[in-house]
């Protein structure tokens, strides 16, 4: 079973995503925010990530940066799922190391879809 970390800071959003991720075969990991994220991402080594940007401490962004950068992590693709939907926001989350944007709300079709082209499933 493929094992996705999602890295959110919504209570809400977390039980909901992680929902629709488990109906469509993932595991999930939960972190509340990037520091976790970042920690979780070299502990447990994700098949993927899927990044909130605005949070607390650290944010998406950076979170981001640091897997990408990390020789442990950097093979794990991250996925940017925000309610930012300006093309600066998505061209910065590239730059970071991103693979995929997602705009909140996000339908169940287009997360699966997005997660299973970048795992090559």
């Amino acid at each position: 079973m493929r094992r996705i970390l999602l890295v959110e800071d919504s209570p809400t959003q977390a039980y909901s995503t992680s929902k629709v991720l488990e109906r469509n075969g993932y595991e999930v990991i939960v972190a509340v925010n990037g520091e976790d994220g970042v920690a979780f991402a070299k502990e447990r080594v994700p098949d993927l990530v899927i990044m909130d940007i605005v949070m607390e401490g650290i944010n998406g962004y950076e979170a981001t940066r640091k897997i990408s950068a990390d020789a442990r992590t950097s093979r794990i693709p991250v996925v940017m799922m925000t309610s930012k939907d300006q093309v600066t926001d998505k061209l910065w989350a590239f730059k970071q190391g991103a693979l995929g944007y997602l705009v909140k709300p996000v339908q169940e079709q287009e997360l699966v879809s997005t997660i299973n082209n970048l795992l090559g499933t």
